[in-house]
């Protein structure tokens, strides 16, 4: 071999070295800290991957990281393709025998799975996340998470930047409302008993960036709250989850047929709305889609372009 044909050898490895490197997988994302304030290491960039609720398996779907997900949850729906993986058991009532069976490298959890499913994963040796977002910015912060741990950056900050994009185009028309530009909002989980979300959650997140007061300001999380309550406070427009369950519009059909709310500012201008509980309570991509369904119920004056 001459001279010249060793020259061209030695630029055509460096070449496919290049390559072999640019395609290389991205390093693992090492110590990371959950929505628990747990630090988890991750030492290799997880291949197969269990989701134990709907919004952690609607954000690996929305990251393109369909194929490495084995098992979710019996209410993860969307999308279509989260069907037909292997199930886990509900959201609260997990199969740890079922779970350890599909040999997961991570597991995505929430805070319902603190006390139970998590201390038993661990236990196992199987790492488990946990990501429980209480406002539309944690949310954006858990997709850059599963993002980083999965190897998915890019696909993550695209995602985030468009979401993002949405989100203030929201907020820049709604904060700066006087107090008294701010309807007041009953947001209705469930009517028997009433459930609202009150503080520290999603929905009052929503409220508030779509321009509204949330009536339920003095409870957290999702709780009861008192049908005199309601009717004291006066909501000037009542929203009503659907299709919790086997509930379908149940909640809306209370506030529509319950006598005692008939005075209420919402019902005499005829203010009563329903929105998809898969929509305003999954801590995933569609929340924005929540966000926009509530900027339009609160303010049409503001709205009317969001389809």
């Amino acid at each position: 071999m001459n001279q010249y044909s060793r020259n061209c050898l030695l630029v055509l490895l460096s070449v496919a070295l290049l390559l072999c490197l640019s395609c290389a997988s991205p390093p693992p994302a090492g110590n990371v800290v959950d929505d628990l304030d747990r630090t988890i290491n991750i030492d290799e960039i997880p291949q197969r991957i269990i989701s134990l609720a709907p919004s952690n398996t609607e954000i690996l779907f929305a990251l393109g990281l369909g194929d490495r997900v084995v098992g979710v949850t019996e209410y993860c729906n969307f999308p279509e393709a989260a069907i037909a993986k292997p199930k886990v058991g509900g959201f609260s009532t997990v199969d740890i025998e079922k779970v350890v069976s599909l040999e997961p490298d991570l597991v995505l959890a929430t805070q319902i799975h603190s006390k139970t499913a998590i201390p038993a994963l661990e236990k196992l040796g199987i790492t488990a996340l946990a990501l429980a977002p209480g406002s539309l910015d944690e949310v954006m912060n858990n997709i850059t998470l599963v993002g980083k741990i999965t190897g998915q950056d890019k696909q993550a900050s695209q995602l985030v930047n468009s979401l993002g994009t949405r989100i203030e185009a929201i907020a820049s028309r709604t904060q700066n409302l006087a107090p008294d530009q701010r309807p007041r909002v009953l947001y209705l989980t469930w009517h028997d008993p009433l459930i609202t979300a009150g503080t520290e959650t999603l929905v009052d997140d929503i409220i508030s960036k779509a321009g509204g007061q949330n009536i339920a300001y003095d409870i957290s999380g999702h709780k009861a709250i008192a049908l005199e309550t309601v009717i004291h406070r006066d909501p000037q427009l009542i929203i009503a989850s659907i299709g919790m369950g086997t509930g379908e519009d149940l909640p809306w059909q209370y506030v529509k047929n319950e006598p005692r709310l008939k005075n209420t500012e919402a019902l005499l201008n005829d203010r009563v709305y329903k929105i998809d509980g898969d929509l305003a309570h999954r801590a995933g991509p569609r929340i924005v889609d929540a966000l926009e369904q509530m900027a339009q119920f609160i303010h049409p004056e503001l709205f009317e372009e969001i389809n």
